[in-house]
């Protein structure tokens, strides 16, 4: 059967290559008439499992049907490509493959079908290459973002946001997931807002900076439930208190285990605060350089610096007395 179908198809190749040819009589290839064949045959080619062979066809049929100006066509055969490439495991030229149909699909008109293709290869690259994926799906809400669909545009930056995490870029992230946030309140889609808190104070955390995931839950902890406000404060008193073991349980909330899986891992591989582990300082000195520490919004009680000038005055004793004045 397979030998069937690669005889069918060199035939179909053979057609087309004589659709190609000129004449005295013929001055213009007839370009449409050929790629109907090379796709012709690449979907012999395709059935037979000999997929070099499918994708070369489909190659030629884009180059036709762009050389006889039916862009949207060409950009078609490009993704069918992609496909292809995916089953023949050629990771390599997807995302070029993918680049070039998102072109061919703007310039006829059809912007989101153009950041459809882009999104697909990305999905195919992500687990191989998450770098390459990652820039596909900027370019993808790039395109949604020209287009006004601040919706669409959100799903393809949450998907950047994950690939940012994932490769530990927490900066990236952290700034990938305020323009998700944007964009939810621009289609006013205030529901997935909570997670989104949740998962920049996690970044935050992650970057070391206790400050940072202060401010982010006060700016966007209003977007939050209950149960996802009682976990970030419970999780920021930890880190601010330097409580490991309160942190621990924070972090293994069922609600954070239960988010996506990039964030999941993040607060499972979290470093832990470490807890006070400087040594006191001695009566009546204070650290050199010493800064009052942060106080978080969610503790009631102030941190001091540690000296000795709030030690309480000594009081006289009988015995002290008696050696100044003896009795009187």
């Amino acid at each position: 059967m397979s030998n069937k179908k690669i005889e069918e198809g060199l035939e179909h190749i053979k057609v087309a290559e004589k659709c190609l040819k000129t004449s005295l009589l013929k001055w213009r290839p007839d370009y449409d008439e050929a790629a109907d064949e090379y796709n012709k045959a690449a979907t012999c080619f395709r059935n037979a499992k000999s997929f070099e062979q499918c994708k070369d066809c489909l190659m030629k049929a884009a180059d036709c049907q762009k050389q006889n100006g039916n862009n949207f066509h060409a950009a078609k055969s490009l993704d069918q490509a992609i496909l292809v490439s995916k089953d023949m495991n050629d990771f390599r030229s997807i995302a070029q493959l993918a680049e070039r149909a998102a072109h061919l699909f703007q310039v006829s008109g059809n912007a989101e079908s153009a950041a459809a293709s882009l999104d697909k290869a990305a999905k195919i690259l992500e687990a191989q290459n998450p770098s390459q994926a990652l820039k596909l799906f900027q370019q993808a809400a790039q395109i949604a973002i020209i287009q006004d669909s601040a919706r669409q545009a959100a799903e393809y930056m949450s998907k950047v946001a994950r690939i940012h995490v994932k490769l530990q870029e927490y900066d990236l992230a952290a700034d990938a997931i305020r323009r998700e946030m944007g964009l939810h309140q621009q289609s006013e889609a205030y529901q997935s807002m909570g997670r989104l808190a949740v998962g920049l104070v996690l970044v935050q955390l992650a970057r070391g900076d206790v400050v940072a995931a202060e401010k982010a839950f006060k700016e966007w902890g209003n977007c939050c439930e209950a149960p996802e406000v009682g976990t970030l404060e419970s999780l920021l008193a930890a880190f601010d208190e330097e409580d490991p073991e309160a942190a621990r349980v924070a972090l293994n909330n069922p609600f954070i285990k239960h988010m996506d899986v990039e964030y999941a891992i993040l607060a499972r591989d979290m470093p832990l605060p470490q807890g006070m582990t400087q040594p006191m300082v001695k009566s009546g000195g204070v650290r050199e350089n010493a800064a009052a520490s942060y106080v978080s919004p969610n503790s009631h009680t102030t941190a001091t610096i540690e000296d000795g000038g709030d030690q309480p005055p000594a009081v006289a004793t009988d015995e002290d007395d008696l050696e100044e004045g003896g009795l009187c």
